[in-house]
């Protein structure tokens, strides 16, 4: 984890270096180019329950970074495909014979979206579309007076669904070299396999803020 963090840094550091002195003047249209680049960001992530499952907890800032490529088919329009690392899950709190706990789970994901994307100026695009998830790890937190306790878990429950079909919309708004991305996603499918996991049932649905840098263009 802190060397895929570290890894991502140093390429969007060597990219500023590197574009300092060509980055492109803001009023050329370069909406017809094919960009490739790095982002790196935060989601604030939540669970919901479309089953009516009685499970409710607080949303919970994970990180979220990887790469992008900008394909443009015309003036208009394209295909954004990225290959990201985002952290995902939720945070509670309660009160048990009287002694106060806290909990929380974070779930580390691969995302693989591909957006449409609609680009009506060279500085603002509209992207949405579906995307693939595949679930890495999840690390449960619980901390009362009594006992704290951190556990990295290959799934207690062996039917949790590590597969997921999501979808994405947002917008990216572009000043030169620079990308600044905002996103919300939700999970198609919850978490429960075939239908036998019952504890905790849920869908991810997150919101997602990202810096990016075109690294070059075609």
């Amino acid at each position: 984890m802190k060397q895929i963090k570290h890894t991502i840094l140093i390429i969007i550091a060597f990219a500023l270096m590197v574009n300092v002195g060509i980055a492109q003047n803001s009023t050329n249209d370069t909406r017809e180019m094919i960009h490739f680049g790095v982002k790196i960001g935060a989601n604030l992530a939540n669970i919901y329950d479309t089953e009516g499952e009685d499970f409710t907890a607080n949303s919970k800032i994970g990180w979220a970074g990887g790469v992008f490529a900008s394909i443009p088919i015309g003036e208009y329009l394209g295909i954004q495909p990225e290959f990201l690392f985002s952290q995902k899950g939720y945070k509670g709190s309660g009160s048990f014979l009287g002694s106060e706990y806290k909990y929380s789970r974070t779930s580390n994901f691969i995302d693989l979206p591909v957006f449409v994307a609609i680009k009506p100026t060279n500085f603002i695009t509209i992207l949405a579309g579906p995307q693939f998830s595949y679930l890495l790890k999840e690390t449960n937190k619980f901390d009362n007076e009594f006992v704290s306790t951190e556990d990295e878990q290959e799934f207690d429950n062996d039917n949790i669904r590590r597969n997921t079909l999501c979808m994405v919309g947002g917008f990216d708004l572009d000043y030169q070299q620079f990308v600044f991305g905002a996103r919300v996603g939700i999970d198609l499918q919850n978490n429960k396999g075939d239908g036998t996991s019952t504890i905790p049932r849920y869908k991810n649905i997150w919101y997602q803020a990202t810096v990016g840098v075109r690294l070059f263009s075609n």
